[in-house]
This record gives C-alpha cells, structure tokens and sequence, in this order.
C-alpha cells in the first residue's frame, strides 16, 4: 500500500481491553486520606474513590466509540509516523480549511462537541462566510495515532507532519488553531519559512513579559505575572516529570488505570474554571462521563508514556521567536498562562484578534465555554480575509 493512502478508520477499544481494566479497577489500592479538606493536595480520596466505582460499574464503554463514530475517520503515515484525524466538511464549498491541534491531557474529543457549529454555522447561529472545513488530528504519541519510535517527534517535527497531511487533503492554504500543545504546534507552523498556513489562532498564549513594562504594569499584566507564579509553584510538577523521565512515569501510568485517572483529573480540576462558591470540582463544568470518556481513551491505546515524550522533546525548548503572519488570541480567564494585548503585540506583529474580555472559562474552552470559543474562531477568520 502506498505510504501516501489516506484510509477510512473505524475507532474500536477490545473487549479484551474493556474486560482487563474493569478487573484492575476492581483491584486498585488507594492510598490513606488527604490532609487537607481541599484538592491543594491532589485528587481528594473521596471523589477518586467515586470516580472509580462510577468507572468500574456505571461508564458505558460503547461512549468512545460512538462519539468518534459519529465523525468521519481516517489514518495516514507521514513520515514513519501512523496519524489518525478526524476530518469533517463544511456543506459550505467555500469554507475556509482549519487545521485544530489538540494538547495533554486532552484529546480530539475535546473538539467533538463544537465540529457542526463550525462546519455548518447556518444551523447554528453563523453565515456561510462562518463555515470551515475541519481537520483534527491525534498527535503523535496520543490516542489512535502511531506512536513515534525513535527520537525527533517534537513541536517542528509536528508542525511538517500537519503541513504534509493538510497538503495530502488537497488543501493549498489553510488556517490553524490550537490549545496547550495546540497553541505551540500552532505557533511552530507559523514559524516556518514556508507554510500554507495563512493565520493562526490560540487560546494558551506563550509570551514571555515584556519587562520595559513592569514599572507601571496593566491589571491583566498583574494577573498574568500571578498566573506564571502558580503555575512555578503549584502547578508545573507534572511536567517536570514528563520533561525529565517519562519513561519512568509510564510504568505507573500504564499498569494502574487509577493512577492513569487521576494523573488527568487532577489537570482538569486545576485547568478548568471549575469553582462555585470557592469550592473547585470538575463535574462543576464537565460529567463524569466526559471526564471518563478522556481517560479512557488514554488507557485503551496506552498512551501515558508516548504523550509525556512530547514533554521530553520539546517543553524545555520553546522557540519564541516573533510571528509576523496573521494571529489571533482568545485569552480566557482561568487559561493556565495568560497575557496581555501590549506584550502579546511584542511577539505578534500581526496580531489581527485579540480578546481577553471573557465571563469565564479556563484551559479547556472547547469543553468548558464551547459557543464563545466557537463565536471567537468565526470573529478571527472574519478579520483575516
């Protein structure tokens, strides 16, 4: 078979899978209780507890398939490389490709959800002049995608892969958006010299401060130092460890689905703006089922220690050299790391969109706030034609 083929693909978990993780789940030893009353600790024993007997007896495994089912499906290998996407048309002949990349611990199944109202605006509130063409694909390392077998496989390796695949669907130009990892692929496209990417657009903007502005800093400037500063000092263990050994992570990951769960979870809860009342939890935003769905598909393809190598090739070495394409930034206001318009204009030179004006939402926009996300990508195509 020619190594160019792009193939239909039908997303399947085993029985033999399902039925070996049900009795792990059955068999989990839990640590002794948190010592706190919060999650400042990690994923408080009692709701991990819930979520395993919800996993264990409740959770309909035929959810996954059926979700990705819904869409069209297909496979090609780019470079040694077996890449799953999800590849949706507008009815829309003039709709403009749009290229998503997801990031860790997500998936493509955070973008399901917001697929028709990009690809048919018609029938959900937009004009023709709204409509994309959707390609999402599976990084590598992650979900059904192959899994890279030697090193390499980092953000500008990424970046060539996703130009092939755009240039194998037979699109000449295309626009780019992303989230966590997402963002940086994004970036990295639009970094190259030569790209068929017009624009692109992120929700994580990676900005350094612009320190000729901390004498008189701008209150978003002050909340973006105070996101940086939890991030160091609360938040960025994990990626110390995926960055320095994922291997080493991957043992526990892969034989424990209840360390897999709740390795994911804990991002989640911290990620998504999820309190109410001061008091944080996931299922404030998301189901069980939705936060299952995820963890699931982690688990079925195995995929803990090939997500975190893309930690260990690429997070130490973010390229941050100024973008001068088209760029537009949704900046939400539990976003992980966050910015303002005057330092995201340092890097950006041509920063068409930029929005920070939001009632809510974190980490995970196309799961958490999916219409103003969805509203923010028809607002950035509008101002790049």
């Amino acid at each position: 078979m020619d190594s160019t083929t792009i193939r239909p693909f039908t997303p399947s978990i085993s029985t033999e899978v399902i039925e070996d993780l049900i009795q792990r789940l059955k068999q989990t030893r839990l640590p002794e209780a948190e010592t706190v009353e919060d999650w400042s600790q990690g994923v408080p024993l009692s709701y991990q507890s819930e979520l395993l007997t919800y996993w264990t007896h409740e959770y309909d495994f035929a959810r996954l398939e059926q979700r990705l089912g819904a869409f069209d499906n297909f496979k090609t290998d780019i470079d040694g490389v077996e890449i799953h996407f999800i590849h949706k048309r507008s009815p829309h002949t003039a709709a403009t490709p749009l290229l998503i990349t997801h990031g860790w611990p997500g998936s493509v199944l955070e973008y399901l959800d917001i697929l028709d109202a990009l690809t048919d605006p018609t029938r959900h509130g937009g004009t023709p002049d709204d409509a994309f063409h959707v390609v999402l694909p599976a990084l590598p390392g992650f979900g059904f995608s192959g899994k890279p077998r030697d090193t390499g496989t980092g953000v500008p390796k990424i970046a060539t892969l996703w130009e092939t695949l755009m240039g194998r669907l037979n699109y000449s130009e295309f626009h780019a958006h992303g989230g966590d990892w997402g963002s940086i692929v994004t970036q990295a496209i639009l970094l190259q010299e030569e790209t068929s990417c017009t624009a692109g657009h992120c929700t994580l903007p990676i900005v350094l401060p612009d320190e000729t502005t901390l004498a008189e800093p701008q209150p978003a400037e002050l909340d973006a130092l105070e996101s940086f500063q939890f991030y160091n000092d609360w938040d960025s263990g994990y990626s110390k460890q995926q960055s320095t050994r994922p291997q080493t992570l991957g043992y526990g990951l892969a034989d424990s689905p209840s360390g897999q769960m709740a390795w994911i979870v804990e991002k989640f809860a911290f990620w998504m703006d999820c309190e109410q009342s001061g008091v944080r939890h996931p299922e404030n935003v998301l189901s069980k089922d939705q936060l299952l769905d995820n963890v699931t598909l982690y688990w079925a393809t195995n995929s803990a220690a090939s997500s975190a190598r893309l930690y260990w090739e690429s997070f130490n070495t973010p390229n941050l050299n100024p973008i001068t394409r088209p760029m537009g930034l949704s900046v939400f206001p539990k976003e992980i790391m966050r910015t303002s318009e005057r330092w995201a204009r340092g890097r950006f030179h041509d920063l068409v969109h930029f929005n920070n004006q939001f009632a809510r939402g974190g980490h995970f926009a196309a799961l958490e706030v999916p219409d103003a996300l969805v509203s923010e990508l028809r607002t950035w195509r509008s101002k790049t034609r």
